[in-house]
C-alpha cells in the first residue's frame, strides 16, 4: 500500500475520532500533522503544518477544511508575540503565515498544534476528559488517574498563550503522552498519525473507566418527587403544547428554530435534586457554552402540574432570565465589547418532559442540545468523583463576547429569506405541493411535508436534506385528530410552524347530473373541511407563538371561472377562496397573513392529473391527454403552460417577505385566463 500523505493521514484520523461522539462534539476539537512537502517557489522541501480549520467538523472533514501553514513562520511568531493581554494579534498573523492559496481560515488552536513539538497533535472535547477538567480537584485527580503520563494544564483561554504552555509542559514532561486542560478538554500526541489516536483514544477510555470505577452511583442525588419522567405519550403530548409557547418567548429578540430531547439521560438529570444548583453553575468548556448560552432556563415546576400554570410560570421565568442575562452583560462588558445579541435562553429544562433547544436553524438548535448532553455528561463524572467546578462567569463571558467570535458571526452569510421559519405543507408528497415544499426549503424553510401517502412523504422529506430541512408526516387532511398530530409534529421537530400552504386536494369532473353525493362530499372534505381543519390547529400554535405567520391556499383559477362538467370541484375551490378573505380578516391582529394562489391547470408533475382528472378533462374538451397541457397553454393570453415550479414562485412571493403588508389576495398563476381575471 502507497504511503499516505501527511494530510490525507491526518483526515482519516480526524473522520476516526470525530465518528465516536466520546471522543468529542460535533465541530469540535481540532487536529493536526507535521510534514514536509516542496516548495513549488524554491523547489526545495519545507516543513508544513496542517491542521483543521475554524468551524470544521472532524467526522466529516476533507483536504479542504485544512489550513496549511510554513512551521517556520509559524514558529518565528514567538519572537513576536507581544504577551498574554495582546494575543488575539496573533489570529491575523496566522494569515502570514500560510503556504499557497486556499484551504480553510486558521483557528484559534493553531498555535497549540504549530508550538508543539510533536509531528501529530489532537486537541479534543471528550466528556469523560471535561468530567476531569472540570473537577473541583482535577489536578490530583488527574494524576490519580494518570499518573506522569498525562500532565495538567491549568484554565487557559483558548489561543497563543495556551499554546506555549502546553508545549511547555510537554518539554517538561518527556513521559507523557498528553495533558488535561482545566475546564476545557484535553491534547494529546504522537510522532506518527496512528500513535496520536491511540493516546488520544488511552485518555479518553482511561478517564472513562476512571469515572466509572471511582465515580458515586447517584452524583446528581436523589429523584425529587414529582419530577420523574411522565408517561412517553403524555410526555410527547406536553411538549408539543409547550414547545410553541416556549419558541414564541425565546423568539423575543431573534427568530428561533426548536430541537426537542428526551433521552433517558436528559430526563435523569431533570429529575434529580441538584438540577437547579448544576444548571445554575452552567456549561464550561467553550464549545459547550458559545453554543448553550452561559447557562440553561429551567421550569421549578413538578411534571404533572396544570399545562395552563406550567405557561404562566414559564413567561415569568422567561422575564426573569431575560433581565439576569441583561446584568450579566453589564457586570462583565467593557468598552470594546460586542453588542449584546440577544437576552433569550438557548436551552429550557421542563422536569419530567424533556429539552428544548434553540438556534437560528435547526441543525444549530439540534446541536446545542447536543452540546447540553454533552454537559450533563460532563457533570455527571466531575460530581462522582468531586464536585463541578466551571470556570467562572467572568471567563465565560470573555469567550462568549470574544472579538474573534464577534468577527466569526460577521463572516457568516446572510440569512436565506425563509430561515427560521418552519412551514407545514400538505398533499406535499408529488406535484404543486412538493415544488412548493422544494421552493420553501431552497429559501431557507424547515419544512414538514405532509400527506396521504407516507412513502411519498418520506422521498420528499429525504430529497431535501433529512430532519435538520424537512421531516414527513403522514396526514389525512379530513381528519381533524390526523391534523392535530401533524401540527404537533411539527412542534416537536422545529418548535412550532409559521407558515401553512394548503394544498391537498383531489379533482373529479363531472356535469352536474352525473355527480353524486359522494363526489360532493369527498371534494369538499378534501378542500374545503380540510383547508378549514389545517388553518384552525395551524393558527391556534401560531397564535401561542405570537410570532405571526403565513397561510396560503392553493386554490384555483375555477374558483372564480364556470368551467363545463366542473360543479364539485368549482365549488370547493371557490369555499376554499372565501376562507382566505374570511380569515385574513379575522387573523390580522395576530400578524397572520392569509392569501391565496389561483392556478390553471397544472398538468406536467401533478398527481390530480396523472390521479384521472387529466384524463376527464382531456375528455370534457375533446384533446387527447398527452396535448391537454399545450391544450390549456393555448387558450391563455401569453399562451405558455403552468408547472408546478410556477405555484411554488408565487406561494414564495407571497411568504419571502417583499408581501409582508399583504393579506386577503388571490394572485392569479394561470398565464393569463381573461374568464378567470378577478373583479
Amino acid at each position: 500500500m502507497p504511503e499516505q500523505s501527511p494530510a490525507a493521514e491526518l483526515v482519516a484520523r480526524s473522520n476516526a475520532l470525530g465518528a465516536d461522539p466520546r471522543n468529542t462534539n460535533f465541530a469540535g476539537g481540532n487536529t493536526s500533522a507535521k510534514g514536509s512537502a516542496v516548495d513549488p517557489v524554491t523547489a526545495a522541501p519545507t516543513e508544513l503544518l496542517w491542521v483543521k480549520g475554524s468551524g470544521g467538523d472532524l467526522g466529516t472533514l476533507t483536504g479542504s477544511g485544512l489550513a496549511v501553514l510554513r512551521l517556520d513562520r509559524l514558529r518565528a511568531l514567538v519572537e513576536v508575540y507581544p504577551g498574554v493581554e495582546r494575543e488575539d494579534e496573533m489570529v491575523a498573523a496566522f494569515d502570514h503565515c500560510l503556504h499557497g492559496r486556499g484551504g480553510a481560515a486558521p483557528s484559534i488552536d493553531t498555535a497549540m498544534h504549530g508550538l508543539v513539538d510533536a509531528a501529530h497533535v489532537d486537541h479534543l472535547h471528550p466528556d469523560s476528559g471535561i468530567a476531569l477538567a472540570t473537577a473541583a480537584d482535577g489536578e490530583a485527580l488527574t494524576g490519580e488517574c494518570f499518573g506522569d503520563r498525562v500532565a495538567w494544564v491549568g484554565w487557559r483561554r483558548p489561543g497563543f498563550q495556551l499554546g506555549l504552555d502546553i508545549a511547555a509542559v510537554k518539554a517538561a514532561n518527556p513521559q507523557a503522552i498528553g495533558v488535561v486542560l482545566g475546564g476545557h478538554g484535553i491534547t494529546a500526541w504522537g510522532e506518527t498519525s496512528e500513535e496520536c489516536r491511540a493516546n488520544s483514544l488511552d485518555i479518553i477510555r482511561t478517564a472513562e473507566r476512571f469515572l466509572a470505577e471511582r465515580g458515586s452511583a447517584e452524583p446528581f442525588g436523589a429523584v425529587v418527587p414529582g419530577n420523574e419522567p411522565l408517561p412517553e405519550a403524555e410526555r410527547r403530548a406536553r411538549a408539543a403544547a409547550l414547545a410553541p409557547v416556549v419558541r414564541g418567548l425565546v423568539s423575543t429578540d431573534l427568530r428561533q428554530v426548536g430541537h426537542f430531547t428526551d433521552s433517558d439521560t436528559v430526563l435523569e438529570f431533570l429529575s434529580r435534586e441538584k438540577l437547579a444548583p448544576l444548571a445554575a453553575l452552567g456549561t464550561s468548556c467553550p464549545d459547550h457554552f458559545l453554543r448553550t448560552k452561559v447557562r440553561p432556563l429551567v421550569l421549578d415546576l413538578p411534571a404533572a402540574a396544570p399545562v395552563e400554570d406550567v405557561v404562566a410560570r414559564l413567561r415569568e421565568l422567561h422575564a426573569d432570565y431575560r433581565a439576569e442575562y441583561r446584568a450579566y452583560y453589564d457586570r462583565h462588558a467593557t468598552p470594546g465589547s460586542p453588542p449584546m445579541r440577544g437576552a433569550d435562553p438557548a436551552i429550557v429544562l421542563v422536569p419530567g418532559v424533556g429539552m428544548f433547544s434553540f438556534g437560528r436553524d435547526k441543525q444549530t438548535a439540534r446541536v446545542a442540545g447536543e452540546f447540553y448532553v454533552n454537559a450533563v455528561n460532563v457533570m455527571r463524572g466531575a460530581e462522582s468523583v468531586s464536585s463541578y467546578a466551571p470556570i467562572d462567569e467572568a471567563e465565560k463571558f470573555r469567550i462568549e463576547y470574544w472579538e474573534l467570535e464577534e468577527a466569526k458571526l460577521r463572516r457568516m452569510p446572510p440569512p436565506a429569506p425563509l430561515a427560521g421559519r418552519v412551514a407545514l405543507v400538505t398533499g406535499a408528497g408529488s406535484g404543486i405541493g412538493k415544488a412548493v415544499a422544494e421552493r420553501l426549503a431552497a429559501e431557507g424553510a424547515c419544512v414538514v411535508i405532509a400527506d396521504l401517502d407516507a412513502a411519498a412523504a418520506t422521498g420528499v422529506a429525504e430529497g431535501i436534506g433529512g430532519p435538520d430541512r424537512a421531516v414527513a408526516v403522514t396526514a389525512d387532511v379530513t381528519d381533524a385528530e390526523a391534523v392535530r398530530a401533524a401540527v404537533d409534529a411539527a412542534a416537536l421537530a422545529f418548535g412550532g410552524v409559521d407558515l401553512v400552504v394548503n394544498n391537498a386536494g383531489l379533482s373529479i369532473s363531472k356535469s352536474l347530473l352525473e355527480t353524486t353525493e359522494r363526489d360532493w362530499d369527498v371534494q369538499h372534505d378534501v378542500m374545503a373541511k380540510g383547508s378549514f381543519l389545517v388553518s384552525q390547529a395551524a393558527a391556534r400554535t401560531m397564535v401561542t407563538q405570537g410570532l405571526g405567520g403565513d397561510i396560503v391556499y392553493i386554490s384555483s383559477k375555477n374558483s372564480v371561472f364556470a368551467g363545463p362538467n366542473n360543479l364539485a370541484y368549482g365549488a370547493a375551490k371557490a369555499d376554499q377562496a372565501h376562507q382566505v378573505r374570511l380569515l385574513a380578516a379575522e387573523l390580522g391582529e395576530h400578524g397572520i397573513r392569509v392569501n391565496g394562489v389561483n392556478p390553471d391547470g397544472v398538468v406536467r408533475g401533478s398527481g390530480i392529473f396523472a390521479g384521472g382528472w387529466g384524463a376527464q378533462r382531456a375528455a370534457v374538451y375533446g384533446v387527447p391527454e398527452e396535448e391537454l397541457g399545450a391544450f390549456y397553454a393555448q387558450r391563455t393570453l401569453l399562451k405558455r403552460e403552468v408547472l408546478p415550479d410556477h405555484v411554488a414562485a408565487a406561494v414564495f412571493a407571497l411568504t419571502g417577505g417583499d408581501l409582508s403588508q399583504t393579506t386577503g389576495l388571490h394572485i392569479p398563476v394561470d398565464a393569463g385566463v381573461a374568464a378567470a381575471f378577478l373583479r
